[in-house]
């Protein structure tokens, strides 16, 4: 990515070898645009230097914020029926040991 400059087009074969969850790919992808940098995933025929190639890519941003949207609200949703049981929620509590 160092190596990167602009007016550059990284090409990668298949999109899961540049990012490790969708989110991870969008903020790639973003990083190489604010940098003016073109992304072409052979595999999936994508190629970002062109209007349909940045569509897919606000497709996918615009879905990866839904998908941490929908995992926002499930979240909530379960402390708080966990809260109306009378349970707390995060991971169980650990007690150490003193060592003093």
């Amino acid at each position: 990515m160092e190596r990167l400059r602009e007016g550059y087009t990284l090409v990668v074969w298949k999109l899961d070898r540049m990012g490790r969850s969708l989110k991870h790919l969008v903020n790639l992808v973003e990083d190489l645009q604010n940098m003016r940098i073109n992304f072409v995933s052979l595999n999936e025929n994508i190629d970002t230097g062109n209007p349909q190639g940045r569509l897919f890519f606000n497709i996918m941003a615009s879905l990866a914020e839904f998908e941490r949207e929908i995992i926002r609200e499930r979240t909530k949703s379960g402390l708080e029926a966990a809260k109306q049981r009378g349970g707390f929620g995060g991971r169980p509590r650990i007690t150490m040991p003193c060592a003093f």
